[in-house]
């Protein structure tokens, strides 16, 4: 025996030190899930986006509490983007039956404060489809003028102002340059997020085959995360609303790029942009309203929370998700006034989100 286990001993000095099991398989990493920052509405008023009257606060709350409580004493929004302020009759500072110094007359500020006092961000969007040919004609006549009095809307009810020009051929990307400028001159862009009149953002499409000089313009020079001038984009909603794999995929687009086209479309970070979703479309109402557990929000929220950068950014996740449109978003189809309200639709969903009241500092990168 003692001959035995001196020859194993030799044959293994021989042979060398026997190797060492392998090494188990590292675990597969999950995609990193970042919180959602932004989960806001676009707000219509009860006449299709014309905000034409002076409403009551009683009375605007009666169609709208959904908004500001979601059941539980908590608003269903981080930010409501009151909409549309026709950009032909700010630069003029029009007076008429539907406008007061070249606002809608329903865009007071007890309505702006309605929001604000409980914790939910306000901002005025400017153009909207209908009034593309507006946004033209504001740019060519002055599109300086046309910043500085946006930003005075900015400073005169404490919002932030939206850019939406839907110009998709040959938008007049050099004066709205000039606007950006303009504004920026008074509300000089702030990463802190703390003053609400600096907040200046843009609408793009829902991916990048629509808008496409414009959107290559705010992709290269306006949402960068090195020299940002816009605090953010949202790709809007597309002609109705998309499955799962069609929002992902339109989203997806905005992070890619488009380097095949000439010129290429920079890729956008993820956190520099929202997606859009309906809330309110056709005749009947939708998940997006009346059902979370049936809803696009929840079923593409693991995507736009773990989306990873691809040439822009740093960071995995979009920014979150904006909702066309509450209340009476067209003069056909319901909206979400009574009966058909959202606490259970976006109101769960915050809830499951964790969506931040108020809006935090966002991401940069």
């Amino acid at each position: 025996m003692r001959r035995l286990a001196l020859l194993l001993a030799v044959l293994i000095g021989l042979a060398g030190p026997l190797p060492a099991a392998a090494a188990p398989a590292p675990a597969p990493q999950a995609a990193a899930v970042t919180p959602i920052q932004i989960y806001g509405a676009w707000h219509c008023s009860n006449d299709a986006c014309l905000w034409g009257a002076v409403r009551s606060v009683a009375e605007f709350d009666s169609q709208n509490h959904w908004l500001v409580d979601r059941g539980d004493g908590r608003p269903s929004v981080n930010l409501v983007v009151l909409s549309f302020v026709n950009p032909l009759r700010l630069l003029n500072q029009t007076t008429d039956a539907t406008t007061l110094d070249g606002v809608p007359r329903g865009m007071t500020q007890e309505i702006v404060d309605h929001f604000t006092s409980r914790g939910i961000r306000v901002m005025f969007s400017i153009g909207g489809i209908t009034y593309t040919d507006d946004w033209d004609a504001a740019l060519a006549a002055n599109g300086t003028l046309l910043g500085q009095r946006a930003a005075a809307v900015a400073t005169r009810f404490g919002v932030g102002i939206e850019i939406d020009y839907e110009q998709n051929t040959n938008p007049n990307t050099a004066a709205l340059q000039r606007f950006i400028d303009a504004y920026r001159a008074v509300h000089p862009y702030d990463a802190s997020g703390a003053n609400p009149r600096a907040r200046l953002t843009i609408d793009v499409a829902a991916g990048d085959r629509w808008l496409i000089e414009l959107n290559r313009k705010a992709t290269a020079d306006w949402l960068r995360t090195d020299t940002p001038v816009l605090d953010w984009a949202n790709a809007m909603v597309p002609a109705r609303q998309p499955s799962v794999s069609a929002a992902q995929a339109n989203w997806q687009e905005h992070v890619d790029g488009k380097p095949q086209f000439s010129p290429p479309v920079p890729p956008l970070a993820p956190a520099k942009f929202t997606g859009g979703l309906y809330v309110a479309e056709g005749r009947q109402a939708r998940p997006e309203c009346t059902s979370y557990a049936n809803s696009l929000q929840k079923a593409t929220a693991p995507y736009v929370q773990s989306v990873a950068p691809n040439g822009a950014g740093t960071t995995a996740g979009m920014l979150g998700f904006m909702f066309w449109a509450a209340e009476k978003p067209s003069t056909r189809g319901i909206g979400t006034a009574p009966p058909n309200t959202c606490e259970a639709g976006m109101g769960t969903g915050a809830t499951a989100l964790a969506v931040p009241i108020p809006m935090p500092p966002l991401r940069h990168s």
